[in-house]
């Protein structure tokens, strides 16, 4: 018996792929590596490191994500996609290379006041139509006559907005409509413009400007909801997997698991997974998610545990403890089992916790 827990395990190969596919849909343009949330739950620092050579800039979400890197010594410059929230995150960025997003007068105010030990790269965040954050198109000549005078700016600034319904093809008016609105907003004024994120760069070459900011797609993942990654020449960079720990002889009308939620409609067997929600696998995917055991597909059965979910094997099913389950990655899209959870594939692959083991190939 060779059995063991979950594994994240992650392919830096395939994360080098996907960035030189994004560089291929859009050549003239520079990247900004998007690696916020744990580099979408596959490992900030691993993946920083494997781009720190093609990458023209890393972006984070959190202030924190960003000093993560610096102590983890990428020396690239790093953008805080939420700006800083303080006097000290922004003279802690302008000391440490961080550029930052500016997308509110409180954050402005601020950077007017605050004195800085080195000059600090801006971008001007304009609400295209996200309506979440950022400065509406009316108000950007407003704001950047105010970012001009700040001599600890350096100049000119750049601007950047980011899709609302980019993943959307019937939506594409709307899309069209905000990028219109960016480049009426901007254009003349600003060093660079990033508009693009994934869904931008693989469905809106005109928007593709000076940078793009490829995210999910790094990870070979679509944000689209009607394909996946390897559609459109992606490869999926986390092989979730476990492994059989128990395979148990089961009669016809008995139940599986917590409340009796699924019970068997013929004699079959019973396979049980190393994996619950205590390792991110989602307690909400249904009967019939599939996993993949030595190649073959079959379903889930039964609600799933903080440590365990069940599987059907069929009559004839031949598995043995120890075979290896395959949860989502090459051959099982994420993208397949986030539409049977409900969910979207980013959720799949940030959600996993401490507990399974992480291991990075290539």
């Amino acid at each position: 018996m060779d059995a063991h827990g979950a594994i994240a395990r992650i392919s830096l190969a395939a994360v080098q792929h996907n960035f030189r596919r994004a560089k291929q849909l859009a050549p003239t343009a520079k990247v900004m590596a998007v690696v916020k949330a744990n580099a979408y739950g596959h490992g900030d620092l691993s993946v920083a490191a494997a781009l720190k050579d093609e990458a023209d800039l890393f972006a984070v979400a959190r202030f924190e994500e960003a000093q993560k890197l610096r102590a983890g010594g990428i020396t690239q410059p790093i953008l805080l996609l939420s700006g800083f929230l303080n006097a000290d995150q922004l003279q802690y960025s302008a000391l440490h290379n961080f550029q930052v997003c500016i997308h509110q007068t409180e954050q402005l105010a601020l950077l007017e006041r605050t004195p800085l030990a080195a000059p600090i790269t801006v971008w001007l965040k304009i609400d295209s139509g996200m309506h979440r954050i950022g400065f509406s198109p009316e108000q950007a000549e407003e704001i950047l006559v105010r970012l001009s005078a700040i001599k600890q700016v350096v100049q000119p600034v750049n601007a950047m907005t980011h899709f609302a319904r980019a993943d959307e093809p019937e939506q594409r008016a709307i899309t069209e409509a905000a990028i219109k609105r960016f480049k009426q907003a901007t254009a003349g004024k600003v060093k660079h413009s990033a508009l693009c994120n994934s869904a931008g760069v693989m469905a809106f070459p005109e928007a593709h400007a000076d940078f793009i900011r490829p995210g999910i797609m790094l990870y070979g993942i679509t944000p689209f909801s009607d394909q996946q990654g390897t559609d459109v020449g992606l490869r999926p960079a986390m092989n979730f997997t476990s492994s059989l720990i128990a395979v148990r002889e089961h009669k016809a009308g008995e139940p599986v698991g917590y409340a009796g939620s699924w019970i068997s409609p013929r004699d079959t067997r019973i396979g049980v997974i190393a994996v619950g929600y205590g390792d991110g696998y989602p307690r909400m995917a249904p009967t019939g998610t599939p996993v993949l055991i030595n190649g073959r597909r079959v379903p889930l059965v039964g609600r799933v545990a903080m440590d365990m979910a069940t599987v059907d094997l069929g009559p004839e099913g031949d598995e043995q403890v120890g075979d290896e389950v395959l949860l989502w990655g090459e051959g099982l899209a994420a993208e397949e089992v986030a539409r049977h959870v409900g969910t979207i594939a980013y959720e799949l692959v940030t959600r996993l916790t401490a507990r399974p083991r992480w291991e990075y190939v290539d």
